[in-house]
């Protein structure tokens, strides 16, 4: 480790809420259409048992994919400062000989090709449903819902350019507005019967 690296500085709120942008983004906004598909079109009913079991899993797997699965294994895997699927494959063919090198090499390029297709799909497929959810809230906006997706998806790809900074800026304090309105939505909301 470089001698620039090994001192840790005290992180700053503003870092914290560009990260809580960047980060929770996507994961943010899921309540938004997991309660519409979960409640409405799985056939749900809308009781304590069934909110308290779907926040539970909800909860969890943020838990695991979050915190066991990146934290501990995919951040682990560090290649001269570099991480992620890329440098697991770089670290599995440096380690590895004969035909477990070409393994390693075809796995890596799969593995490249899916992040790839994940980096493509995952916005579209994200912003298109945080959008559908709106149709909860609004139902007038259900046929504007493909033009609000490729605008909100025009302006991502259009500010992208400028780094995860200047996104995180920009998204972390909509984020954190948007994770207070869910508390206190969650506190406020009245017994019923």
């Amino acid at each position: 480790m470089s001698a620039n690296v090994s001192k840790r500085e005290p992180v700053g709120l503003a870092l914290v809420i560009a990260a809580l942008g960047v980060v929770f983004g996507d994961i943010g906004t899921s309540p938004i259409y997991t309660m519409n598909i979960l409640f409405g079109g799985a056939g749900l009913s809308v009781e304590v048992v069934n909110v308290l079991g779907v926040l539970s899993l909800i909860f969890w797997s943020l838990v695991l994919v979050v915190g066991v699965k990146y934290m501990l294994f995919v951040l682990s895997a560090d290649n001269d400062g570099d991480g992620g699927v890329i440098a697991l494959a770089t670290l599995l063919r440096r380690r590895s000989q004969g035909r477990a090198r070409s393994l390693a090499l075809l796995l890596g390029v799969v593995a490249s090709a899916m992040l790839i297709g994940d980096g493509l799909l995952t916005p579209a497929i994200s912003v298109l449903s945080a959008v559908q959810g709106l149709e909860l809230v609004t139902p007038e906006l259900t046929d504007a819902v493909p033009e609000l997706t490729v605008l909100v998806l025009i302006a991502l790809f259009a500010i992208q350019h400028r780094g995860t900074a200047r996104v995180g800026k920009l998204f972390g304090p909509v984020m954190l507005a948007w994770f207070l309105i869910l508390a206190a939505t969650g506190l406020y909301c009245p017994k019923q019967g």
